[in-house]
């Protein structure tokens, strides 16, 4: 990618989180960016492509972040509860640098749901890989990984919405035991040991 897209993308980043989505022309991202016009439409058609082109970044940002994790020289159990740990994390500052722009996330979940198709397949691939190993490693019992992985990764997703609302009114942070809950359903299921 070349440094002037990134820059494009970086700006329009800012002016959609302080104005909206909604709010921000493709005229205020030029002169934002000290670029002319010719120059942003040489990247993207229209400011759907340069929405676009924001959420895939902010994605990135997440898909770095886990690959990291994945990477990481540790037992599959420690990996996929650091896993989870990162993605919430992660997920928090995105909501957080990114203000404005919240709002247009729950207003056009589907179009974000469009740009996240290819990073939900590498995530169900991460988890996969992690459970898998916790298989190899004898910590896991899992009959099919494939399948457990998407599952999670539903779960992850299904809990994005409240935990962002939960953040942004003070409800729900990482250190409040939520998440330790979600760990504890995960690793111990709900039936009682005998």
């Amino acid at each position: 990618m070349s440094k002037t897209r990134d820059n494009l993308i970086e700006v329009a980043r800012q002016l959609f989180a302080k104005s909206g989505v909604d709010n921000t022309t493709m005229n205020d991202i030029a002169q934002a960016s000290k670029k002319g016009r010719r120059t942003l439409y040489t990247y993207f058609k229209n400011k759907k492509g340069v929405y676009h082109a924001v959420i895939a970044s902010e994605l990135d940002k997440l898909y770095i972040a886990l690959q990291s994790v994945v990477d990481r020289d540790l037992s599959a159990d420690e990996k996929l509860l650091l896993f989870i740990n990162v993605r919430f994390e992660i997920l928090k500052e995105v909501v957080f640098r990114n203000g404005t722009l919240r709002g247009n996330f729950f207003r056009d979940i589907w179009r974000v749901e469009n740009v996240r198709k290819d990073f939900d397949l590498l995530e169900i691939e991460f988890i996969k890989n992690i459970l898998d190993d916790g298989v190899d490693e004898d910590l896991f019992a899992i009959p099919n990984s494939e399948v457990t992985a998407e599952i999670l990764h539903h779960a992850f997703k299904g809990l994005e919405v409240p935990y962002i609302r939960g953040i942004m009114s003070g409800f729900w942070t990482l250190r409040d035991g939520k998440i330790e809950d979600v760990i504890h359903l995960l690793f111990n299921g709900i039936k009682k040991n005998k």
